[in-house]
């Protein structure tokens, strides 16, 4: 019977010790704590540095980064750029490694970049896992070629000007016009290979102007270029608009009902704050996000004739209108007139002047019925408040073709076109581009001396 007993307890214990490891090695194979897959590292295979700026390397891990080690070799010797033990929770870690002050040659135009990382995992005998990398550094000091070749001589507040310029970097890695205002106008090939052309605006919101080129290449080198413009101020008409009953009980209530009826709850003046201000901004943004489109194609030239959108039309409202809206004296809201308004004939028929592609024929809140047609360098044309249509989006138009008829949708009192320019998202003045003199004088002719200069 001892016998039997101690067997009993023998078999028990070997039981329990093969349970245990047996849950143990489940539980090595499944926690987390003993993750088996290796860090990540977002590691190009070539980089192209110029030294200056650090370079940007981040790894990553689930179980959390322990150690990270980044070295460079120039063919004989290596330097450690950084190494550093982590001893919080980081499951990503980035790092700015910067060229040693001494150890490497700093002319040398080719490097080895070496990174090692561990992380926290419990596995491998609780020495983690491991993740190499290499890359090659090639070095590159030089900033890119940024040449103006010619540009228009002044600008106009509201208006538009043209440049032509010549840049040129093997590893460019992006090229545009930066402002003073935040906006920025990108080139498009112009003519022959490196030389590019395009049209910078100056919003009417904006006090003074001044704009460069920007050029940066895949190493960091940065050239900045100024485009001299003499600017010419210019003053938009205010006018303060009393708000009647006829027309918020009216048209401001019908567009209410017709294009946001979870609104209809709204006051009166409620209403008409929402149609200015929330319907108009969602207005706006959809005419920007269309004009702001810019051909990426060589062209090698740029010609339009001036906009004559109706025929006999006579302007009621004025491009720049700033509109303060009263309500008994009150002030209640504001906005600006992004256009000129024609009115002549009611359902009046509105030619394009210009060929172009139409990339816009929809209802589009305040404006009503909106044609807006590209006729390339990002520059666009738009008709509103249209009563009818002649064409549709993807359509191309030939100049003198009649595309609509003048009406009263959107938010119009009067049959009426509201006729408006974009460059690039940009509200431009309209007189501009009606002006064959102010045609010649900032853009034909500033491409034809460009030209000339680049086949000398």
């Amino acid at each position: 019977m001892k016998r039997e007993s101690k067997s009993a307890v023998a078999a028990w214990i070997l039981g329990f010790i093969l349970v245990t490891l047996l849950g143990g090695i489940v539980y090595i194979f499944t926690s987390n704590s003993f993750e088996r897959e290796v860090p990540e590292i977002a590691f190009p295979k070539e980089i192209e540095w110029n030294l200056k700026e650090p370079l940007k390397i981040q790894v990553a891990d689930e179980s959390g980064i322990r150690f990270v080690e980044v070295s460079l070799f120039d063919g004989e010797k290596s330097v450690v750029l950084e190494s550093k033990e982590i001893t919080a929770m980081q499951q990503i870690v980035d790092l700015n490694v910067t060229f040693p002050k001494a150890g490497l040659n700093p002319t040398q135009k080719v490097f080895e970049l070496s990174i090692k990382v561990v992380d926290k995992s419990k596995w491998n005998f609780f020495a983690g896992n491991s993740a190499y990398a290499k890359t090659v550094i090639k070095v590159d000091t030089k900033r890119p070629e940024v040449t103006i070749v010619n540009n228009s001589y002044k600008i106009t507040k509201g208006g538009v000007a043209t440049v032509v310029f010549r840049a040129y970097d093997e590893a460019m890695k992006s090229l545009y016009i930066e402002t003073n205002f935040g906006k920025k106008f990108y080139p498009t090939p112009f003519y022959k290979e490196g030389y590019y052309i395009s049209f910078v605006a100056w919003p009417t919101t904006v006090e003074n102007f001044s704009a460069s080129i920007v050029a940066t290449d895949r190493a960091g080198n940065i050239s900045r270029s100024h485009i001299a413009y003499f600017l010419q101020d210019k003053k938009y008409k205010t006018s303060t608009i009393a708000l009647s009953d006829r027309f918020l009980e009216g048209k401001i209530t019908d567009l209410i009902s017709e294009m946001a009826p979870a609104q209809s709850s709204l006051l009166a003046l409620e209403k008409f704050k929402y149609v200015n201000e929330e319907m108009r901004k969602g207005n706006e943004e959809a005419i920007l996000k269309v004009t702001s489109n810019i051909p990426t194609d060589l062209i090698k030239g740029f010609y339009l004739k001036p906009f004559y959108p109706l025929r006999n039309g006579q302007v009621v409202a004025s491009f720049g209108d700033h509109r303060f809206y009263e309500y008994n004296k009150q002030p209640v809201s504001q906005s600006f007139h992004l256009g000129l308004d024609f009115a002549s004939n009611a359902q009046a028929s509105m030619q394009t002047s210009n060929d172009g592609v139409v990339v816009f024929a929809r209802e589009n809140g305040i404006y009503g019925n909106n044609i807006i047609i590209s006729h390339g360098l990002g520059v666009y044309s738009l008709y509103g408040h249209c009563s009818s249509y002649m064409i549709k989006e993807g359509d191309v138009v030939k100049a003198g073709e009649s595309i609509a008829k003048t009406g009263v949708t959107g938010l119009a009192l009067g049959d009426h076109l509201h006729f408006g320019m974009y460059v690039q998202g940009v509200d431009v003045r309209p007189e501009e581009w009606m002006d064959e003199v102010w045609l010649k004088e900032s853009i034909f002719s500033i491409i034809d001396a460009a030209k000339k200069m680049i086949d000398r």
